[in-house]
């Protein structure tokens, strides 16, 4: 069981600050409280922020849901929201720069988007399977991502794709947790769990969620993908990809190195196999112009 625990807490950390992780496994010299060296406190000014950052969004799902009032469910939401940058600044200005909270900035994040679907969901102003889709696609990608860590500590390069399906996600509903503006529907089909699409007025912000929704969908299939080149690269070299036979973490440049030069093999492949093919081609339409010569 301490085995397990240990061996969780390593994953955890390696997903939250991969070098950070390193530099205290080597003994690093830098202070602690800094970026390079993330204490083990719980109670810091930072940690603080964050959790009353929990508790605005916790009070704004209430007040939203049971429609209160809720514009000031908004305050409370975009208060939580905006102060994103605060605990962070916080931690590396006076030094408190802790792993529970390298935790719970991530954590945090995702609970501010799943409270604004949930709530959107359960005033039925978000189909079902919109929030389900939303939810499941995080909760999908964090599995996959502590199931590599048995082929890579470190954690899959964020693509641009991700960061555009967070943007229009995040445009989406905000929109929507506005009700403003409206805007008319597309007219193509009248079905009620795809608004926007019919005749029917709807929130502007719908469309943006169409769009987060397509990119979140490419975005899972890349990733998937690339889980499975690093499972079957660590599968041939025997080990992490990006430690050494022994165990040793390998530099992060060696790491990029030898992505680069595992690309640019098969890009020199690709390349020899379609030159023999142009070459196999023209031997074709030789012994072809020969042959009707010959008749």
């Amino acid at each position: 069981m301490g085995t397990k625990r240990e061996n969780f807490k390593i994953s955890v950390k390696n997903q939250v600050g991969r070098d950070a992780a390193i530099a205290q496994a080597q003994g690093t010299n830098a202070p602690e409280g800094t970026s390079d060296n993330p204490s083990h406190r719980i109670f810091t000014i930072a940690n603080v922020i964050t959790m009353c950052r929990f508790v605005l969004t916790g009070v704004f799902l209430y007040m939203f849901v049971n429609d209160l009032n809720r514009y000031l469910a908004l305050t409370f939401y975009v208060i939580a929201a905006v102060t994103d940058f605060l605990d962070g600044q916080v931690a590396r200005r006076t030094q408190t720069v802790s792993w529970l909270g390298k935790i719970m900035d991530p954590v945090m994040d995702r609970v501010l988007l799943f409270t604004g679907v949930l709530g959107l969901m359960l005033r039925g102003e978000l189909p079902v399977w919109m929030a389900v889709f939303v939810i499941g696609r995080d909760a999908y990608l964090f599995a996959g991502s502590m199931i590599l860590q048995k082929y890579q500590r470190r954690p899959v390069d964020v693509i641009y794709v991700g960061k555009f399906a967070t943007a229009f996600l995040m445009t989406g509903f905000s929109f929507l947790l506005l009700g403003l503006p409206k805007v008319n529907g597309l007219g193509l089909v009248d079905m009620g769990w795809l608004p926007g699409l019919g005749h029917a007025h709807a929130a502007l912000g719908i469309f943006f969620v169409y769009a987060g929704l397509l990119c979140s969908l490419v975005t899972a299939l890349v990733y998937t993908k690339r889980g499975f080149a690093i499972k079957r690269r660590a599968l041939e070299l025997g080990h992490r990809t990006d430690e050494t036979p022994e165990g040793e973490p390998t530099p992060a440049s060696a790491v990029a190195a030898e992505a680069a030069a595992t690309g640019a093999a098969a890009k020199e492949a690709a390349v020899r196999e379609a030159a023999a093919e142009r070459s196999a081609e023209r031997s074709a339409k030789k012994k072809g112009s020969r042959a009707t010569e010959a008749n």
